[in-house]
């Protein structure tokens, strides 16, 4: 039904029943708020310190530089006339499109509403103006050292971004056209989904950013066929099944990162690296990782070494019948095998013939983006929580990675799901970056303890295993693959860990994109190239520089690099043997347990 002037009638009793629901879905998200348990502040903001240090150097600037205040002031007062003059005129006129548009390429304001009509383009483009004069304030700040700066910056990003308009129903266009459109189920459905991600995880809002109901481990996600051949309560020893009759005679064995669960290496089989390294002929052996509880709080780095690491090794050993084996670690997993390598050094043993490095540091002395989480007023607060709960929480991890993209990765899906009432996309590697770990509270402090705020590692002082460790005594053939835009492990800082090793035969690859897409990047797709250099004596940006550029992905490269160093070809050696007989299907059990908040 349409009035007289053309707009579309809203259906009364139809709008009439929706409120009704909101009425009794807004009683069911009391309920479920009521459910969440204390998080300590000090794992939700910086320390006092940071900001009395900020509005110390602030005010004293203002006392000896009042011109530059009155600047940034002149400056703004003049950029919110012009935007009220401009909304004016164009409410005058009749809406029409302006010609400037300052978010036309922010993702946040793709709706045409935020051009078309004056009021919202006013509230986008005086956000925009505010933001900047924001960020404007806190970069001239004299007297401020630069890591300081850097944490300042972060977090005023951080308040920035949430109180963007796009963010809340009264100043987002598309929602209220969605609302009216569908005579308020759009807000219905969003309550609705709302509500499920709270209950769905003891009072804490996380964002559903992935259709849970599309995927099933074992299912279509991490369908390899292989067998767990052994287990122990740190690790499940997942051997593949393989689908050449020959394989190359050293085995090859995979530490994936324990933040995060295996079947990131094996997804769909279009992008599985387990699948296609299967497919090339190597014999392959993955760890899956035990979700810790808090019987694991006293499981430190020691622990992973050695009922992880050199535990798998033996077994892949006794079921190869070789001596040495091929060994991969992503990100910490490739830090702890860098501590392993090391370990194994000083006692003279050399079962591992060479290392592969995925987005792994072990210079901490530049931490990248994530070095604003990594002072003491978030650390003493992460010890304190572990010390009471037993273990570092998945939610607390993936709240923190996820502020690091909080528009792409908290802000937009929270508008579409809860404003826009969409239900979250199939995407399996989303549904992946939400099934998360915990880690254990020992080992949780001792790495960021030890290597990242004191860089033990690099300084060739962690004491480990009886052992006094260094990075220079990685001293195997090893290959690193970094990822360029990583926001995780800055490929700079990996590249310096890679440089200060001990090993004579070293090859870096840097991978186009990020610390997830930039790894699995199968060759079919041609997405995302990579760089290569030989000359390793060159610091990180001159080794980029001077890089050479290949299409593709990275993954036939590194395999030519690993064939050479994997011996001959064998017959095919199928899961297992009489001392290893199969405990269960891959991709095991441990990989199903799913973490509680």
């Amino acid at each position: 039904m349409t009035t007289d002037e053309g707009l579309t009638a809203p259906d009364l009793p139809r709008l009439e029943a929706n409120l009704q629901k909101i009425e009794e879905l807004s009683r069911r998200l009391i309920a479920a708020l009521a459910r969440k348990k204390p998080v300590d502040p000090s794992l939700q903001a910086p320390g006092p310190d940071l900001y009395s240090r900020a509005a110390a150097a602030w005010m004293a600037e203002m006392m000896a530089n009042p011109a530059k205040l009155i600047e940034h002031q002149v400056s703004y007062w003049g950029e919110t006339l012009r935007h009220y003059v401009e909304a004016q005129k164009l409410l005058a006129g009749g809406g029409q499109e302006p010609k400037e548009d300052a978010g036309r390429d922010d993702r946040r304001f793709a709706s045409p509403l935020w051009r078309t009509n004056p009021y919202f383009h006013f509230l986008k483009n005086q956000y925009l103006l505010n933001a900047e004069a924001v960020r404007n304030i806190v970069r001239d700040i004299e007297g401020l050292d630069e890591h300081d700066r850097k944490r300042l910056e972060y977090f005023t990003t951080q308040l920035v971004e949430m109180f963007s308009p796009a963010n809340f129903l009264a100043t987002n266009p598309e929602a209220l056209a969605r609302a009216v459109e569908t005579n308020g189920e759009s807000l219905v459905r969003g309550l609705e989904n709302l509500v499920h991600d709270i209950e769905a995880n003891d009072g804490e809002l996380i964002v559903s950013l992935a259709d849970r109901d599309a995927f099933r481990v074992g299912e279509n996600l991490a369908t390899t066929r292989g067998s767990v051949i052994f287990r122990n309560r740190m690790m499940e020893l997942i051997q593949y099944a393989p689908t050449t009759e020959k394989v190359r005679r050293v085995p090859l064995i995979i530490f994936p990162p324990w933040i995060n669960k295996f079947y990131i290496l094996d997804l769909r089989p279009e992008n599985s690296l387990i699948r296609w390294i299967v497919d090339q002929g190597y014999t392959l052996f993955v760890v899956s990782w035990v979700n810790p509880d808090e019987t694991y709080a006293d499981v430190g780095l020691e622990s992973y070494i050695e009922e992880g690491y050199l535990a798998a090794i033996d077994e892949v050993r006794r079921i190869t019948g070789e001596k040495k084996v091929n060994t991969v670690g992503y990100c910490i997993a490739g830090t702890t095998l860098a501590l392993t390598l090391a370990l194994l050094h000083k006692r003279r043993e050399s079962p591992i013939r060479s290392a592969t490095f995925l987005t792994t540091l072990t210079d901490f002395s530049d931490q990248g983006e994530f070095e604003v989480f990594l002072d003491d007023d978030f650390v003493d607060g992460i010890e304190e929580e572990v010390g009471r709960v037993g273990c570092l929480r998945s939610f607390i991890m993936s709240r923190t990675f996820s502020f690091l993209r909080s528009n792409d990765l908290i802000y937009t899906p929270a508008v579409r799901r809860y404003m826009l009432g969409e239900p979250p996309p199939a995407f399996d590697l989303l549904y992946w970056n939400g099934d998360g770990t915990n880690l254990p509270g020992r080992m949780a402090v001792e790495y960021l303890r030890w290597l990242c705020q004191d860089n033990r590692f690099a300084e060739g002082r962690l004491e480990l295993g009886g052992k006094v460790l260094s990075i220079r005594d990685v001293r195997v053939p090893l290959c690193a693959v970094t990822c360029e835009s990583d926001h995780i492990a800055s490929w700079t800082s990996s590249y310096d860990g890679i440089r200060q090793m001990g090993a004579r035969d070293k090859t870096f690859i840097l991978s186009q994109s990020g610390h997830v897409a930039g790894i699995v990047n199968p060759p079919g797709r041609r997405k995302y190239g990579h760089f290569t250099n030989p000359d390793l004596t060159q610091p990180a940006e001159e080794w980029r520089q001077g890089a050479a550029f290949h299409e593709g992905s990275w993954w036939p490269r590194w395999e030519a690099w690993l064939r050479r160093r994997s011996g001959a070809l064998v017959v095919a050696r199928s899961p297992g043997d009489s001392a290893h007989p199969v405990l269960a299907p891959a991709p095991g059990t441990y990989v199903l347990f799913r973490s509680s908040n």
